[in-house]
């Protein structure tokens, strides 16, 4: 590992690169550290020393640790606090739940209020905007109120999202939905806060594993869980059982069982998660040479007026939105050109996509072994390739004619099954390891903002141009949007590598 990082250290300052520019030069610099610096980079070893009554430097001077295992040796490669890492999946699994179990049955509550497509499209994107409302407050508050009180804030209004989607149909008016699914989204925007808590209990070196982990089950809330909500209709489809302001239908039901699994979740939280706090540890006397090289290259200026590590960050951004907004986009329109190009039922295609979104879990989950022969820039550029091809592979079909089903599948596979799980928590992961010592919850607030506004922009942008000028001229919008982000991966492929190493 040692001489991965050396090769990727002379590659940083020999190679040509986007964002080093006339100053790929200070990788050369001096060995003594600067007196001054915006940038703190997270030294990687093999072997990691304890400091101050047994506490693990793991890879922050200011390691958050839970109070109760401040004495104990903690390991290099694990989770350093499992109990609260299991509570936090269950946080993340209960956000994406809370959309995941309406699906199904939101367009025919929606037709029941008397509501149009454009309301349900709406409904859909009030999720996003009350995500994209407090992602950055919700990471922010995790540094100041602490994990434990954030996500208990969080899930208490999720838990009154809940129930006021529950009484939708008392109110019988679509906009009460919309604040509903607003609700729901506030108290789902915990994304920034649970990834930050993962970086603190997690060693640098292992980090995108373990954030393909939470991925995963944040894929799956999504993908899988509407089964769920599929299952109630099938069941309560001709029930209406009523008890005072209480109802309980096809329409509810899927209300009242996340309302449940809240509960529970508000439960986990208060008896078995324990908070972390910032303790401040015993600088180092003197820095590596890699560690100082990299402060003072992370901090020096390109010629666009920022500076490198300002540079990495706002790509980050970008290539978080252009691979949430392509799939996005693919989420918005998949089912309908199925129906309408390919000649599958709504049942079919929805089989097909739940199918290559659990292969996507696989992956996601198998992102340790693929950690172990590639990086997390490889892998970037590898998954957005891969995503690009499938929404190529959509470019030929036709209007107007029953399309092979197997062009469907494929580009379903390639986009859902392995292209943007990979790609896109690999962004996640080389992200985490770049922002290093700076605060992680609310930069990564920030970033999962950013994602909940591409999801809001690119399916109204599918919208405007299937309408105006068909599905081909968006499935090229895609492809190019998608090449854009692997060219910008390639120049900056050297700056990346030795930022995140």
């Amino acid at each position: 590992m040692n001489s991965t990082t050396s090769q990727q250290q002379n590659n940083a300052s020999s190679a040509p690169d986007l964002l080093s520019g006339s100053n790929a030069d200070l990788i050369q610099s001096t060995n003594e550290p600067s007196q001054t610096t915006n940038y703190v980079s997270m030294e990687m070893a093999s072997e990691l020393p304890l400091h101050q009554g047994g506490v693990h430097n793991d890879d922050d001077e200011n390691q958050s640790v839970a109070e109760s295992i401040v004495s104990s040796v903690l390991t290099a490669d694990g989770i350093h606090d499992f109990p609260g890492f299991l509570c936090v999946c269950l946080v993340i699994l209960l956000g994406d739940m809370s959309r995941g179990v309406m699906f199904p049955s939101m367009w025919p509550l929606v037709e029941s209020l008397g509501g149009t497509q454009v309301t349900l499209g709406y409904s859909v994107a009030a999720f996003s905007f009350g995500r994209v409302l407090v992602n950055p407050l919700f990471g922010s508050m995790s540094h100041t109120l602490g994990y434990s009180k954030t996500l208990f804030i969080a899930t208490s209004i999720l838990l009154l999202g809940t129930l006021m989607y529950a009484q939708v149909q008392n109110v019988g008016n679509p906009q009460f939905l919309i604040v509903a699914q607003t609700c729901l989204g506030i108290g789902s925007g915990t994304l920034g806060v649970t990834r930050a808590f993962v970086a603190d209990v997690t060693a640098k070196r292992n980090r995108t594993t373990y954030m393909g982990w939470i991925t995963a089950v944040q894929y799956g809330g999504f993908t899988v869980t509407p089964f769920v909500g599929s299952f109630f209709i099938v069941v309560l489809k001709d029930s209406d059982v009523s008890l005072g302001p209480i109802r309980f239908n096809m329409y509810t039901a899927p209300a009242y069982f996340m309302t449940v699994i809240a509960i529970i979740a508000l439960f986990v939280l208060a008896v078995f998660f324990r908070d972390r706090q910032r303790i401040s540890l015993e600088k180092e006397t003197r820095k590596s040479t890699k560690q100082a090289e990299r402060e003072d290259y992370a901090n020096s200026m390109t010629f666009v007026g920022l500076s490198v590590f300002d540079c990495c960050v706002l790509g980050c951004f970008l290539l978080n939105v252009s691979t949430k907004g392509s799939i996005a986009s693919f989420e918005t329109m998949g089912i309908a050109i199925a129906q309408s190009h390919f000649d599958m039922t709504s049942s079919r295609a929805g089989l097909i996509v739940s199918f290559c979104g659990a292969v996507g879990v696989y992956a996601l989950l198998s992102l340790g072994l693929l950690g172990q022969y590639f990086s997390d820039v490889q892998l970037i550029g590898g998954g957005m390739a891969i995503m690009c091809l499938g929404i190529a592979a959509l470019v030929p079909i036709k209007e107007n004619f029953k399309n092979p089903g197997w062009e469907y599948f494929l580009a379903i596979f390639l986009i859902y099954g392995i292209g943007y799980p990979v790609g896109h928590t690999a962004v996640i992961g080389i992200f985490s390891k770049i922002v290093g010592r700076r605060p992680q919850g609310y930069l990564l607030g920030w970033f999962a903002s950013a994602g909940s506004l591409a999801r809001m922009f690119f399916p109204v942008m599918s919208g405007y141009i299937s309408s105006y000028a068909g599905v081909d001229k968006l499935f090229i919008v895609l492809c190019c949007v998608l090449v854009l982000s692997i060219f910008f991966v390639y120049l900056s492929r050297n700056t990346l590598n030795f930022l995140s190493c």
